[in-house]
């Protein structure tokens, strides 16, 4: 009997679980837990880490996982090589429902880079106000550029301030809209954004607000990640599903 486990933490992945629920599908739906109040799911959910490869291993033979879909984020690349180890070990099948990296028009001006410590190099210079879209887990390593006013977009209150010299909190979830990233970089006067290539639409407007009014941006580029089976919508998932079931 087909027993899928979905390693979630995107809109496609909240996307899957419905589309997997509505079709009464048999499945699981997995957070890292790194957000403290995550999108509830219409499937059996549990929270947190399964200790590496081997843990997952476990966790799927346990569990008599039959599918496991890789709905991570583009930037959990050691969760998306747990999966890939796992599913190896354990002779499952596994596919993974991506969204295509953003790519720049002829209008926008982006600096690319390929880690957050690359980013962090990139931003010497004189004081700037900098959006940092990024995250809360790798703020501390901006406190090495400390003359820079950083105003941090995070999902989540922080528990604790960041290491930085100068920040401003603004907390929200998105989608969000071009109409209000428009707004957020004209009411911080931002300089600069830094973020990561995630691809997909719920944060894609801050790249239009910043084409529109010529801020530069620091992209990270997606780290690279072994040959595997991905897609990009819900359906190319559910018709691989239906081919294995």
């Amino acid at each position: 009997m087909i027993n899928v486990l979905i390693l979630g933490g995107t809109s496609e992945a909240s996307a899957l679980a419905s589309a997997v629920s509505q079709r009464g599908i048999p499945a699981m739906f997995s957070y890292a837990g790194r957000v403290n109040a995550p999108k509830a799911q219409p499937l059996p959910t549990r929270v947190g880490g399964f200790g590496g490869a081997d843990g997952l291993a476990a966790f799927i033979t346990q569990q008599r996982i039959t599918h496991i879909i890789d709905a991570t984020h583009p930037f959990a690349t050691q969760m998306s090589r747990n999966v890939l180890a796992a599913a190896q070990q354990t002779d499952v099948p596994a596919i993974a429902l991506t969204r295509p990296a953003w790519t720049p028009t002829t209008h926008d001006n982006w600096q690319h880079v390929a880690s957050v410590e690359e980013a962090v190099s990139a931003l010497e210079g004189p004081p700037q106000r900098v959006l940092l879209a990024i995250g809360r887990m790798h703020l501390a390593a901006f406190a090495a550029q400390p003359q820079h006013h950083y105003v941090l977009r995070l999902v989540d209150e922080p528990t604790a301030p960041p290491p930085l010299a100068h920040f401003t909190t603004t907390v929200d979830r998105g989608p969000f809209t071009l109409e209000g990233d428009l707004a957020l970089l004209k009411t911080q006067r931002i300089e600069r954004i830094v973020c990561k290539n995630a691809g997909g639409e719920g944060a894609v407007s801050k790249l239009g607000a910043a084409r529109a009014l010529g801020v530069p941006v620091i992209m990270i580029d997606r780290p690279a990640l072994p040959a595997r089976h991905e897609v990009h919508s819900v359906d190319e998932v559910l018709a691989w599903l239906n081919d294995r079931s």
